[in-house]
């Protein structure tokens, strides 16, 4: 078996602020989600399939339909815990637990398991497979990993079916779950940025000002649903951002999040609450309060310093951050399986 020069690539020299990692996070703390991504990337069981069938053959286990992302109970689940492995160990590379993160992107990231993976995600009858949120994070772990060569048809694959969906999408998904836009073509921005690819890039900030420059008022009141674990508001507010230049995106703003006060105050937009963690569905807003944070975070850092709107943002991302990160626990497999994610991605600044 062909194995994937994991090592290599994990030992790329960083950026100094990239090698020191994120401001509040040690190596203690960064320990806690990557144990949980290491409980899961090579757990088979339980986990649940979005797989169509052709016929008898298809009738497979997991670990022979996607033999890398077979883990973490589901396919973007493994594959975005397979991010969280690869940026623990480039932010913490002598930490403890970067031996054994290495170990595990080894042992799935091989170049005869990739290409297996290739091949399922060409089969027929997956054009809709993982699209936008699975291919969304795989595309963030090829840039996590520098965009390996072992990994460039899993990623260019992922990269066309966004390109080809998105002149076709004639109305954006607004839920707050896996089918929403507005995250994914964040992360989709994130990618082209770091992989050249200026032609989607463009495509994205396109199609993003065709859905959303014109939206007013966002009801914020309606938020969560019940099995949310996205922000419809603060997601489409938090792609925004990086798509208008500052001053074109702070008035945005003002006619979409009107309700962001600007005496500082955290109540306009209270964590939400969880009711069952061992739920898997009402365990969603576990995930929707850590997603709220990042997003609260990239919206203020998005606006002037001066602006009267950001110590508000601020203070609603620190009341969400508080209660979200010590509900990462993995006491319950519904939530363990992939909040560690969220956590990482919070903790670690997101893109």
């Amino acid at each position: 078996m062909r194995v994937m020069m994991i090592l290599v690539i994990l030992g790329l020299s960083l950026p100094a602020a990239a090698q020191t990692g994120t401001t509040g996070l040690d190596a203690a703390a960064a320990g806690r989600f990557v144990q949980l991504a290491l409980n899961c990337v090579h757990v088979e069981y339980p986990n649940k399939i979005a797989h169509v069938l052709q016929g008898d053959a298809d009738a497979r286990p997991p670990r022979e339909l996607t033999p890398a992302f077979y883990g973490c109970y589901d396919w973007h689940s493994a594959v975005h815990g397979h991010w969280l492995l690869a940026r623990a160990v480039v932010r913490f590379p002598e930490a403890e637990f970067a031996a054994p993160a290495r170990a595990a992107l080894s042992q799935s990231l091989t170049a005869d398991k990739l290409e297996v993976e290739l091949a399922y995600l060409r089969g027929p009858g997956r054009t809709s497979f993982e699209r936008p949120y699975g291919l969304a994070w795989l595309l963030q772990l090829a840039a996590e990993l520098r965009h390996p060569a072992e990994l460039a048809g899993l990623e260019g694959e992922a990269a066309s079916r966004i390109a080809a969906w998105l002149p076709k999408l004639r109305y954006p998904i607004r839920t707050g779950e896996h089918n929403q836009t507005a995250f994914a073509l964040g992360l989709v921005w994130d990618w082209s940025r770091s992989a050249g690819r200026k032609d989607l890039q463009t495509l994205v900030g396109q199609r993003a000002r065709d859905f959303y420059l014109g939206d007013r008022q966002c009801p914020l009141h309606y938020e969560p649903s019940g099995e949310d674990f996205l922000s419809p508001c603060l997601a489409e507010a938090d792609l925004m951002r990086r798509v208008l230049d500052p001053a074109e995106f702070s008035g945005w703003l003002a006619g979409f999040l009107p309700q962001i006060p600007v005496d500082g105050s955290a109540g306009w937009l209270a964590p939400a609450i969880v009711t069952d963690r061992s739920d898997p569905k009402l365990a969603h807003i576990d995930g929707l309060n850590l997603s709220r944070a990042w997003m609260l975070a990239g919206i203020a850092g998005a606006l002037a310093d001066d602006d009267p709107r950001r110590a508000s943002l601020l203070a609603s991302l620190e009341a969400h951050r508080s209660v979200a990160l010590p509900a990462v626990t993995g006491e319950h497999y519904e939530g363990g399986h992939w909040l560690g994610t969220f956590a990482f991605y919070l903790e670690t600044g997101g893109a």
